[in-house]
């Protein structure tokens, strides 16, 4: 592995002490009134590649049809038509229907609050089937996990990346939030590729609930004070040496971030809390924690945030059925939680949540029960401000060697790119069209820069 300096440095960020930070307190800026423009981006990561071929379903006869030609009831990963939760999109002839676990989301996009973005991935160009066979505009790494999980999170799809689209956000937004040192970023999911920015850097922050705490240092009696003061030493040795340096440095954001952080994130008082059902859905409770800190924006501070949050468990290589009704079902069920927490916060237009996964999966179903690693998927984003009830994108030709199929088994050649995608949310986020390529560098590779959900 080739570690710059820098990201080196963010392995000893703010967040590496998420487990361990409380009570030491350093000075740090007083609570502010809440931002007037204020505006968050939520990223949900589903890791593994989620089958957005059984997440969303052509519902009228002759699309599912199509559908039940190749995932049929032999195949062990069927749909059956009568499950499906339909809807029309406003933009479109045809009738679909979202997997049946999705009971919770569904009512939103009706509602004008939740869009579809149909059968996105990373791209270097517009690219046909045919150009793909002539090994013209193909991906780095295609259908790997770690690769596709990077470009998904980066939006670079030629080469391995050093940071990612939401970090290079979080760079292009900084000046919006002023001298506040609390950080744009903040994730509920550990160190990941697409917080990491080329200056700013997040706070990583406990998924259950847990404190952001450093206890022991507190106390008025002798101990305390004794192991606030070796604390206090160790941090100012070395500092000659630029790695130990920026290495103390962060300890000491991470300590000072502490003391506003832990009473909103340890918060029983939070009005938001009876909208989510956490027991065994890991989703909900990050995006709960989430919540309570959007619902704390007045003392943060910040007019502009981006969190990132995950659910894992979608390399559905068999017994997808009921893996994927689990999954979908708490995917769901977080999201409108959330919907429903921004709402009561009065800041649902300000607040726009969007998924991303490592990549689609093959149409044509594998041994066991399950599809295998493919590369265009469907998206959802939820939101006050997205102008839901539509369908963004092309809808791939569902059928085995068509004209969407590059391999012969259902692996969709995508009508939309990740550079799209974040281009979209970026301009929302009040990034001008001069600073998109900042956000996503190959976006120049694309005519259309404005999908126009949000």
């Amino acid at each position: 592995m080739n570690l710059s300096r820098r990201n080196t440095l963010k392995a000893l960020s703010a967040g590496a002490l998420a487990s361990g930070l409380s009570g030491f307190t350093l000075p740090f800026a007083s609570a502010q009134s809440a931002p007037s423009d204020y505006k968050a981006l939520v990223c949900i990561f589903l890791f593994g590649g989620n089958d957005g071929n059984n997440m969303i379903i052509p519902a009228d006869a002759a699309g599912y049809a199509a559908y039940n030609a190749v995932r049929g009831p032999d195949s062990n990963i069927n749909i059956a038509q009568a499950d499906l939760l339909t809807f029309k999109p406003g933009n479109s002839s045809s009738t679909y229907g979202f997997h049946p676990a999705m009971s919770a989301v569904h009512p939103l996009f009706d509602q004008g609050k939740l869009a579809i973005i149909a059968n996105a991935g990373p791209l270097l160009a517009p690219t046909t089937k045919a150009q793909y066979l002539a090994g013209l505009n193909v991906p780095y790494q295609l259908f790997s996990h770690s690769d596709q999980q990077a470009q998904w999170q980066s939006t670079i799809s030629n080469q391995p990346a050093r940071s990612g689209w939401g970090g290079r956000l979080a760079d292009s937004v900084a000046s919006m939030n002023g001298s506040n040192p609390f950080p744009v970023l903040t994730s509920i999911a550990g160190s990941t590729l697409y917080t990491t920015g080329n200056s700013q850097s997040p706070l990583s922050l406990p998924s259950s609930g847990g404190s952001f705490t450093l206890s022991g240092l507190t106390g008025t009696d002798a101990i305390s004070k004794a192991r606030a003061a070796a604390l206090n030493a160790l941090l100012l040795q070395g500092k000659d040496h630029l790695l130990v340096k920026a290495a103390a440095e962060q300890t000491e954001q991470a300590i000072a971030l502490s003391a506003k952080v832990n009473p909103i994130i340890t918060s029983t008082t939070s009005s938001v809390t009876n909208l989510f059902t956490t027991t065994g859905n890991s989703l909900a409770a990050q995006l709960l924690q989430v919540a309570k800190l959007i619902e704390a924006r007045a003392t943060i501070g910040l007019s502009r945030q981006i969190f990132f949050v995950s659910l894992g468990g979608f390399d559905t290589h068999n017994n997808q059925i009921n893996t994927q009704q689990t999954l979908l079902g708490n995917v769901s069920s977080a999201m409108k939680s959330f919907y429903d927490a921004t709402a009561a916060l009065g800041v649902a237009n300000n607040v726009t949540t969007f998924t991303l996964s490592d990549f689609g999966r093959t149409f044509k179903p594998s041994a066991g029960g399950g599809s295998d690693h493919a590369w265009g998927n469907h998206h959802m984003v939820m939101g006050g401000a997205v102008k839901g009830g539509a369908m963004y994108g092309t809808f791939p030709v569902q059928q085995l060697n068509g004209v969407d199929d590059v391999t012969g088994e259902g692996r969709w050649v995508p009508s939309v790119s990740v550079d799209q995608y974040a281009a979209t949310l970026a301009t929302w986020f009040g990034v001008p069209a001069s600073g998109l390529a900042a956000v996503a560098p190959n976006i120049g590779a694309f005519a259309n820069k404005n999908l126009g959900f949000v």
